[in-house]
């Protein structure tokens, strides 16, 4: 038996319960893990609302760190007393334990505490696969990134820097771009005081940019498409304020624009890639390039407050539940 965070319907954070549930051994393939830190992010907000269709009842998370307990027949590279940590499987990360296929489990090198990796499983492959992949940047480019003081953000504000990249970040408070910009974001924007699309026109000298990161979603569209040069490319990646729902035809007479919704399954398979871009991650970190610490921790029973916190937008950073 375990503790785990369970919901029986779609809705607010209310509809999520701390309840006591069975914990089964491995199967072939598979491992199970006792967590240390577990990830809240806003893909779990998703799936709780509905927005991201679940089987229910459901557990919820997909992203932890902890240790193997126990194997099962058939898997050769993860063993008991191993430190790892996760990003992708089926929905259960809110737990105390769980059994996961074995195919889905990173290992965490020595210099990598569970602490700081609770807080770079999803987010620092999510930084990786949009600048590293979806949008690859080479350095010197200009770039707008919204919600620049996020749990992703935060991360892409020291990859930019690491790479050459001139980051525009939006924030909604000063204290966020102070953060902001303490983490290597080049220009904040406060979007409760500062119109975006005037200020990136100032700071690109009337150019905008070829490319805008965008995980808020409908709230900011249209100021993401304004801040494009033509033939820029719009990566939306979030939609915390809404769907986003795009005319093809203002694609066009806003200058040829490009739009891309990637999705993180798309980018992280096969394993053998998985492993390479954790890698990639781990060693920006190693060398000092990217610091990660969770800026807020909840316990695993408060794990609907954590969500609110995150849903008001009062956090800053990587939140992380604790067993």
């Amino acid at each position: 038996m375990t503790k785990a965070i369970r919901f029986y319907e779609t809705g607010s954070a209310d509809v999520l319960k701390y309840e006591t549930v069975e914990l089964g051994n491995p199967g072939p393939g598979e491992a199970r893990v006792r967590h240390t830190g577990i990830a809240v992010n806003f893909i779990d907000i998703y799936v709780r609302t509905g927005l991201y269709p679940a089987q229910l009842p459901s557990g919820l998370g997909s992203d932890a760190v902890g240790v193997v307990e126990a194997v099962g027949e058939g898997v050769a590279d993860i063993h008991v007393g191993d430190r790892v940590g996760y990003l992708i499987g089926p929905q259960g990360a809110y737990s105390e334990a769980r059994v996961m296929p074995a195919q889905f489990l990173i290992k965490l090198p020595d210099g990598i505490s569970d602490s700081v990796a609770a807080t770079l499983m999803m987010k620092g492959m999510t930084a990786q696969y949009l600048f590293r992949q979806v949008y690859p940047l080479k350095g010197g480019e200009t770039i707008l990134y919204h919600a620049a003081a996020g749990g992703v953000g935060l991360l892409a504000c020291q990859w930019a820097k690491a790479i050459g990249v001139t980051m525009i970040g939006t924030v909604s408070t000063d204290e966020k771009a102070a953060i902001a910009k303490a983490n290597g974001c080049t220009h904040t924007i406060v979007t409760s005081r500062e119109k975006t699309v005037e200020r990136v026109k100032e700071i690109t000298n009337g150019k905008g940019v070829p490319v805008v990161f965008d995980s808020v979603g409908k709230d900011t569209l249209m100021t993401s498409l304004d801040c494009l040069q033509p033939r820029g490319t719009l990566v939306s990646n979030g939609t915390s304020s809404g769907p986003v729902v795009i005319d093809t035809m203002l694609l066009a007479a806003k200058g040829s624009l490009w739009v891309t919704r990637p999705a993180m399954m798309h980018y992280i398979m096969p394993r053998a890639h998985m492993l390479d871009m954790a890698k990639e991650v781990f060693d920006m970190v190693l060398a000092g390039k990217i610091k990660s610490e969770a800026a807020q921790s909840f316990p695993l029973a408060q794990a609907a407050d954590a969500h609110r916190a995150l849903e008001s937008r009062k956090t800053v950073g990587a939140t992380v539940l604790i067993p």
